[in-house]
């Protein structure tokens, strides 16, 4: 049976060491591989929420496995000077480990999930040319399932977005997608224009549901690739996130949004990022605890989800504590 998902939860930061030492392990099995973006050199992909540890894990991971190379897979990473709030890995982090995808346009230009598959198809190709392999860090849900399950992507239409983009309120745009196609509006938080407008884009565009494209995005057919969740208990995430905004404060994060916005502000795209709307809003009329609600968006509905949905007949969990949290 192929490796489908594995779930790790993390009691203690000491097991960093023990978990990175299983992953490797799972990187030497002959039958991890990729078909299609990541041409078998992708061989593992560690995702789970917002404040999870995936980049301390793939850290721990390379540190294992001194040939393998980190693609983040985070649509928000690409851009340059968005580095505290998207918790982008430091210069000096990336002196010791290797990373491709981050860093690669300026945040008033816009990347699209093409743009992101298109750049992810020559980083790849580059460190197979190095006889590397490489370890998948995300990150954003999408641009994950693009890699993973090779999605079919539509096309663009600008008139349509320019049109759509017109209506102020989001949630009326999340009632006309949900009448168009239900399964992807189920998908979206309401206040989450950007995914909204496209899918809309696409349905009125192509004829199409946008959740048809590919296998369909309530569809998770078997996969090669091997996949590591973190799980954390609610709360305990929770907590974490809290931290976490607040580490990000105290770092410098509004600086970092004035000085985005002083530079010709953000694009379409590059303004989903969680956060940046929120301190962006702070700048001008303040608001009374950007903060909360930054983390209330992080922590909205589905965001908190860790477990890699269940692939192919199963899920591998590394020990009988993990199955019964995922049990629960």
């Amino acid at each position: 049976m192929l490796p489908i998902g594995c779930v790790f939860r993390w009691r203690h930061p000491e097991l960093r060491r023990e978990r990175g030492a299983t992953a490797a392990r799972m990187l030497g099995r002959g039958d991890l591989g990729m078909t299609g973006v990541a041409a078998d050199r992708v061989r593992l992909v560690i995702l789970g929420p917002t404040a999870a540890g995936k980049t301390a894990l793939a850290h721990a991971v390379a540190l294992e496995r001194s040939d393998t190379d980190l693609l983040s897979i985070d649509a928000m990473q690409v851009y340059r000077g968005m580095d505290i709030g998207t918790g982008k890995v430091p210069p000096e982090e990336r002196d010791r480990f290797r990373y491709s995808m981050l860093d690669l346009v300026e945040a008033t230009h816009e990347y699209t999930l093409a743009d992101f598959v298109a750049a992810a198809q020559q980083a790849v190709a580059a460190t197979v040319a190095r006889r590397r392999v490489v370890i998948g860090v995300g990150g954003t849900g999408l641009y994950l399932r693009s890699l993973v399950d090779v999605l079919d992507l539509p096309g663009q239409w600008p008139e349509i977005r320019a049109e759509l983009a017109r209506e102020p309120n989001p949630v009326v745009l999340h009632r006309r997608l949900a009448e168009l196609d239900p399964d992807a509006a189920a998908r979206m938080e309401r206040t989450n224009r950007r995914r909204i407008e496209r899918a809309l884009e696409v349905c009125l565009g192509s004829g199409r549901r946008f959740s048809s494209f590919g296998p369909g995005l309530d569809q998770y057919p078997p996969s090669p690739v091997a996949q590591l969740g973190l799980r954390w208990d609610r709360s305990r995430l929770a907590a974490r996130i809290e931290q976490r905004v607040l580490d990000m404060l105290a770092a410098g994060w509004l600086a970092e949004v004035a000085a985005l916005e002083a530079a010709g502000g953000l694009s379409r795209t590059a303004a989903q990022a969680i956060g940046y709307g929120e301190l962006a809003a702070h700048l001008a009329p303040a608001l009374t605890d950007p903060g909360k609600q930054i983390e209330d968006r992080i922590a909205g509905p589905g965001r908190l989800a860790a477990c890699p949905r269940r692939r192919g007949g199963g899920e591998i969990f590394p020990d009988r504590e993990a199955r019964e949290d995922a049990a629960s």
